[in-house]
């Protein structure tokens, strides 16, 4: 425990943080309360010190015998996180732990720890599974609260919020850059609003046209060359000026092809000495996969002369390495899409964004929102290094050069609004609070929502109870949920005389149900899976399987249809049309060729699971090694869901067919490799080429000699697999035993 007076908690925090004074944002946030538990909504730019004021929070309840839960919207942010309080505080006796991953589990070994880093979604799933330490949450923080604005992860992180304020009425502690409405969203939660504009570095934005660069606030006009495009000839100058810039930019394509043309003009500026350092990050670039792609390869030439492109396409090895390369200084610049801004911590001296128009699938190709542009330009400036950041946006023309300045440079940013009536959250968010006992009946259910920032906001939440209504119904035709009505003579005596004699209906989530709520995934989701596995007995064939999987929300966007791709995907319905679990619809009805991107995406994972190579997989279905691994983790999710529900349904024949495939698709392997992929080690190629070389099993790999077993897979490994397998039984209990 951390003993002293709370001027104690302060002063150990700053030493921790290696500040000798706290800043106007800090100071500010003491004033109003942050040690007498007052609930705190402070809009800052970034880098101005709102996490040290989280920190202060964190430390005050672990003081008092309370946990912290810091909730953030992305697991690399997650793991920064982690690391940063780790290094920090973990001396002092305090117990650190992440959670994200898997969420279909309470990890109860969270019990036992102080500070608690989860991504959202981990920590919604952590409430459905019921953990038993909830009341001992003191404070949460909640970094970039303007992400209730986000479709995807907005109702979720309202809906954290609100069961936590129902239950337990924590501190809350939430953070975010500067945002219109940040006032509205303190009065949902009873909060004090706090705004500053303090930035530690001062920040000069500009707008480049016609090669000139006006900056507000005002100073010199910076004028750059002609000899190449505005972007790198202002890459150019950075360089000049021994400084670094992150590059934005809309599209995957652009970024390698902008890096590329920078790693050119800056290979010729780089030192031998940094030449020696690149190469090691170069090198660790490459062999971040298993097998590298021509996409590594290609990072790898670029990482070497100084220049790196950063998207989603990368693998979470790869994007580590550029961004610690980017943060001692060897990596120059790094040309990024803008997910790169929500990410890390990573700051630089300049932020170009080239690019302020992105395709909008129906709307076409649209200008940025503003607090996204703000968001990219909150990375210029680095505390520490620069004692000024200039964030410099181009524009086409003069025209254009006053809308971006009016608008995004003396604008203000969007105002935050919920998300949480969107129907696909709804369906998920109803049966979680059912199932979880949030709800025991429909007036319950409304009294929930009624708490949350959806009919703050908006002032009403009769169209909100209408969605409800049909959802209750909707998840009650499912099987997932019982209703029956409660009559004036069934009323609780503790019930308000004001709502006696209205009749009401219970509410209770199935067996079924329950476990749809704890898998955490879309309800329409686990009905389809249901409906096409209920009259199925005997083998299903993992093509099957994958075209179903490839159907469900979770897994869109599905690959797009190509013209060349018609031939194909139309022999694969003639030869896998027997065995398909839902039948292809009409080729005149709407649905059609959503069900053919469903094929193909079943076509790109059977592929995988047939052993075609990551460069294949790139060339052909424009999958990359990063977005490889995130369909894949997906894909994995979905066959486990369903063979829980699989379960649930008494469908035991069917487990082992979804099991193997499950693996099978974890490791990207035939099913004859399954009893070697088990070993630490042994990846893919190893397997494949253990099996080329007639070692085909466990009872295999004990005979062969260690010095023959080392011809095939070098002799570290080739030790390390046969320690492992005196802990490894029979080839017949193999499947079991995978985690």
């Amino acid at each position: 425990m951390i003993g002293g007076s709370e001027k104690d908690i302060v002063k150990l925090v700053m030493e921790r943080s290696k500040i000798q004074k706290l800043n106007p944002v800090q100071e500010k946030a003491l004033k109003l309360g942050l040690l007498e538990g007052e609930n705190l909504v402070i809009a800052a730019p970034t880098a101005s010190g709102k996490t040290l004021v989280a920190e202060i929070a964190m430390l005050n309840a672990f003081k008092k015998g309370k946990k912290a839960v810091y909730l953030v919207p992305l697991r690399a942010l997650a793991s920064e996180k982690y690391q940063e309080f780790l290094e920090k505080y973990e001396s002092l006796g305090i117990k650190i732990a992440l959670s994200m991953g898997d969420l279909d589990s309470n990890d109860p070994w969270l019990a036992k720890f102080d500070f608690i880093i989860a991504t959202s979604e981990k920590f919604d799933s952590l409430l459905r599974h019921g953990i038993k330490w909830l009341d001992q949450i003191g404070v949460l923080v909640i970094d970039e609260i303007h992400l209730l604005n986000d479709l995807e992860r907005g109702p979720t992180l309202e809906i954290i919020i609100t069961k936590l304020r129902h239950l337990i009425k924590p501190q809350i502690i939430a953070l975010s850059a500067t945002i219109k409405n940040y006032k509205e969203i303190a009065e949902w939660l009873d909060a004090k609003p706090m705004f500053s504009n303090y930035r530690p570095v001062k920040l000069y934005k500009g707008v480049c046209s016609e090669r000139k660069i006006y900056y507000h606030p005002k100073k010199e006009t910076l004028e750059i060359g002609n000899e190449f495009s505005p972007d790198i000839e202002i890459a150019m100058d950075t360089i000049k000026r021994k400084k670094q810039a992150i590059i934005f930019v809309s599209t995957r394509n652009s970024t390698e092809a902008l890096s590329a043309n920078l790693s050119k003009i800056v290979s010729k500026l780089i030192s031998d000495e940094e030449r020696k350092e690149l190469k090691k990050i170069s090198e660790g670039v490459k062999k971040a996969v298993e097998k590298p792609t021509l996409q590594c390869e290609k990072l790898s030439g670029h990482v070497l002369n100084g220049v790196a492109f950063h998207h989603a396409g990368l693998t979470n090895e790869q994007r580590k390495l550029i961004e610690d390369g980017f943060k001692n200084g060897m990596i120059k610049f790094i040309v990024a899409t803008p997910t790169l801004a929500w990410g890390v911590n990573l700051p630089a001296y300049r932020v170009v964004i080239r690019d302020l128009k992105r395709f909008s699938l129906g709307y076409g190709s649209e200008y940025i929102p503003v607090l996204e542009i703000h968001q990219m330009m909150g990375r210029a400036g680095r505390p520490k290094y620069d004692s000024e950041g200039e964030a410099i946006l181009l524009a086409r023309n003069d025209e254009e050069a006053e809308y971006v300045y009016e608008t995004y440079i003396i604008g203000e940013p969007e105002e935050i609004k919920s998300k949480l009536g969107v129907e696909p959250a709804l369906r998920m968010h109803t049966l979680a609070l059912i199932a979880g006992g949030f709800a025991y009946t429909k007036k319950e259910l409304f009294d929930f929502f009624k708490k949350t920032f959806y009919p703050h906001q908006y002032g009403e939440i009769n169209h909100l109870e209408n969605k409800l209504e049909k959802i209750v119904e909707m998840l009650k035709n499912f099987g997932f949920v019982k209703g029956e009505m409660k009559h004036q003579d069934q009323e609780s005596p503790f019930r308000k005389a004001s709502e006696m004699g209205k009749n009401d209906e219970k509410l209770e989530a199935t067996v079924i149900g329950k476990r749809v709520a704890e898998l955490y995934i879309d309800p329409l989701t686990a009905n389809f899976l249901i409906r096409h596995i209920t009259n199925v007995d005997d083998e299903i064939h993992p093509f099957a399987l994958l075209q179903l999987i490839s159907r469900t929300i979770e897994m869109q966007p599905n690959l797009s249809l190509k013209r060349d791709d018609i031939k194909k995907i139309n022999e694969l319905l003639v030869e896998y049309e027997n065995i398909l679990l839902e039948k292809p619809p009409n080729p005149w009805d709407m649905e059609y060729d959503d069900y053919l991107r469903s094929l193909k995406t079943a076509w790109f994972f059977y592929e995988w699971i047939e052993e075609k190579g990551e460069d294949y997989l790139h060339e052909k279905f424009g999958v990359a090694p990063g977005e490889l691994f995130v369909r894949i983790s997906n894909a994995e999710w979905l066959l486990y869901c369903m063979q829980e529900l699989a379960l649930l349904m008494g469908k035991k024949n069917l487990l082992s067919h979804i099991r193997k495939t499950l693996l099978r698709v974890r490791y990207g392997i035939r099913e004859e490799l399954l009893p070697l992929i088990r070993l630490k080690g042994i990846g893919r190629v190893r397997a494949r080429m253990l099996y080329n070389a007639n070692i085909r099993s466990l009872e295999d790999l004990r005979k062969v000699p260690l010095e023959a077993l080392s011809r095939v897979t070098g002799p570290n490994i080739a030790k390390d697999i046969k320690e492992q397998l005196n802990e490894i039984g029979d080839d017949q209990k193999i499947l079991e035993s995978f985690d």
